[in-house]
C-alpha cells in the first residue's frame, strides 16, 4: 500500500459543481465525474490505492474511504475519495481492494503516512502483516489472495531472475534496477512500487 499525498488537487469544476446546490455523491455525472476520476488516477501516479495494480479511467472506480453508508457528509469530501480497481468483476474473478472493502472501514490506509511500512512484502509475492491492524486490513482488502501474490510475485521476478540470460542478478544491479523502477513517468508509477521498494531498495 503505497502513501497517497492529498494535494489539492481537486479539479475546480468539481468543486464548483458541488457547492452549486445540496449535492450529493448519487448526483455525480459526466463529464464532471470523469473529471474527477483523472484527477484521482494522476494523484495516485494511475495505480490502485489498495493493491498498487496498474488502473486506468476504464478499469477502476472512484472510492470512499470511509463508506458511504456511514453518512458522515463526506461522500463528496476530495480527501475521502481514493481509485480502486475492479471497476467490473469478470466472471469468477475474486473481489478484492474496493471491491472487497466495500462498506468497511480499515485501520491502515493510503493516506497516512506510515502505511508502506505496516506490511511485509516476501520475494515470493505474497503480503504478511506486521501488527492486529494490518492482518484485519489484509484481510478485509483481500491483499493476500492467489491473484495478487501472483501477480506481485511477476513484479519481482525481473529483479531476482535475469529474463535473459536466467542468471541470478546481483544485489546491486537489483538496487540500481529498482532505483529506475521506482521512479514516476509521464505521470505514472510502476506496478507494485512498495512491494519493489520495500525488497530491492
Amino acid at each position: 500500500m503505497k502513501f497517497i499525498n492529498k494535494s489539492n488537487t481537486e479539479p475546480n469544476n468539481f468543486t464548483i459543481w458541488k457547492n452549486s446546490e445540496n449535492r450529493t455523491y448519487n448526483d455525480l455525472r459526466n463529464p464532471i465525474k470523469a473529471e474527477l476520476k483523472d484527477a484521482l488516477l494522476l494523484e495516485q501516479g494511475n495505480i490502485c490505492c489498495y493493491c498498487e495494480s496498474r488502473i486506468s479511467s476504464n478499469n477502476s472506480h472512484i472510492e470512499h474511504l470511509d463508506p458511504q453508508q456511514n453518512n458522515n457528509g463526506n461522500d463528496l469530501d476530495f480527501n475521502n475519495l481514493l481509485c480502486s480497481c475492479q471497476k467490473q468483476l469478470s466472471a469468477g474473478e475474486p473481489r478484492h481492494c474496493g471491491n472487497s472493502k466495500a462498506n468497511d472501514s480499515i485501520s491502515i490506509h493510503p493516506l497516512q503516512n506510515d502505511c508502506e511500512n505496516k506490511f511485509i512484502y516476501k520475494e515470493d509475492g505474497t503480503i504478511e502483516a506486521t501488527d492486529n491492524n494490518s492482518k484485519k486490513t489484509i484481510e478485509c482488502l483481500k491483499l493476500d489472495i492467489d491473484k495478487l501474490n501472483a501477480l506481485r510475485n511477476s513484479a519481482i521476478e525481473p529483479f531476482i531472475i535475469d529474463p535473459i540470460t536466467l542468471d541470478e542478478i546481483s544485489e546491486d544491479e537489483a538496487k540500481n534496477f529498482a532505483a529506475n523502477y521506482l521512479q514516476i513517468k509521464n505521470g505514472s508509477y510502476n506496478e507494485f512500487h512498495t512491494t519493489i521498494k520495500y525488497l530491492f531498495s
